[in-house]
């Protein structure tokens, strides 16, 4: 079976873009069309929620390769929300994207390999094993070290699953932490970064890249194109475009000679894209979806021209 890692250059091949959409869904931000079709309590949140990520899935799942929903966005609805969360993975598996499912757990021993069960692994029920969430990669924090990174590593070779862990991220505190100084002279990013490209180094696949990849922002540009030249075997997930600030011609830094190394994270940018300057003339709220697909496929083009 092919590894976790091909399967998603592959899709990237494919479909000849490096996007991953992120599909955190903001109940205000649905259009009211969705919403007036719904009781306004928690059941009827999901069911928007639901309606809103189908119809964007069926815009796009032929252009862009995977959809990265953060489980915060889906948990704050309680357990409706859980099945909105649910659904949406479920459904872009359908479409055959692959999921990225974005949870940044980082706990150890028992309930790290927990955590690892629900979402790459599967869990024991009597005489049966049931897979709960099933998706394809997970976001990790690598904070308390490999004790907490291990019983995902174990599942990405018992089910050719893959975790990106955070490494240089793209909000404006991240220097409070990953930028400090350790008595080598090395930054604590740059440790994690060759702590990440040593906990990879038996799930490289034939591109070259390991399933056990990082996060790394479009925001830093030079810290991305450092990272790129200390981990080579190390694919990054590369949030921070568009709404953050990142552009196309930073971003192609964290990307090799042969184009490949990374997938660039679009959020709001896609999601939201019927209410932006550039789309919201052309595309009312009822074509919110299509705003999406006219937006990734410009995002596609820039992004491509850079590479």
């Amino acid at each position: 079976m092919i590894n976790a890692i091909d399967r998603l250059i592959d899709k990237i091949k494919e479909t000849n873009n490096p996007t991953v959409i992120g599909l955190d869904p903001n109940y205000e931000m649905i259009p009211d069309y969705i919403k007036k079709k719904y009781d306004e309590d928690l059941e009827g949140v999901s069911k928007a929620i639901i309606e809103f990520n189908k119809t964007i899935i069926d815009e796009i799942y032929d252009i862009i390769p995977a959809i990265k929903p953060n489980i915060a966005f889906y948990e704050m609805y309680g357990l409706p929300g859980i099945r909105a969360f649910e659904e949406t993975c479920r459904y872009a598996k359908e479409k055959e994207m692959l999921v990225i499912a974005d949870i940044k757990r980082g706990d150890i021993g028992s309930t790290a390999r927990a955590y690892s069960n629900a979402f790459l692994g599967k869990i024991k029920i009597g005489d049966k094993e049931e897979s709960i969430f099933d998706v394809d990669f997970v976001t990790l924090n690598p904070y308390l070290g490999i004790d907490g990174i291990k019983p995902f590593i174990e599942d990405c070779h018992k089910y050719n699953k893959g975790v990106f862990i955070i490494d240089k991220t793209s909000n404006p505190s991240s220097g409070e932490l990953q930028d400090l100084k350790l008595e080598t002279g090395e930054e604590l990013y740059v440790r994690v970064a060759k702590l990440i490209e040593e906990w990879g180094k038996d799930l490289i696949g034939k591109y070259g890249y390991s399933s056990i990849s990082s996060v790394v922002g479009a925001t830093y540009p030079k810290q991305l194109q450092h990272l790129r030249k200390l981990a080579p075997h190390t694919f990054f997930l590369i949030p921070g475009y568009g709404a953050q600030g990142g552009k196309a011609e930073d971003i192609t830094l964290g990307f090799d000679k042969d184009g490949i190394g990374g997938i660039v994270n679009s959020s709001r940018g896609l999601m939201y894209a019927y209410k932006s300057d550039l789309w919201k003339d052309k595309y009312s709220a009822e074509n919110f979806a299509k705003a999406t697909r006219a937006e990734a496929l410009r995002m596609k083009a820039d992004l491509n021209q850079g590479i």
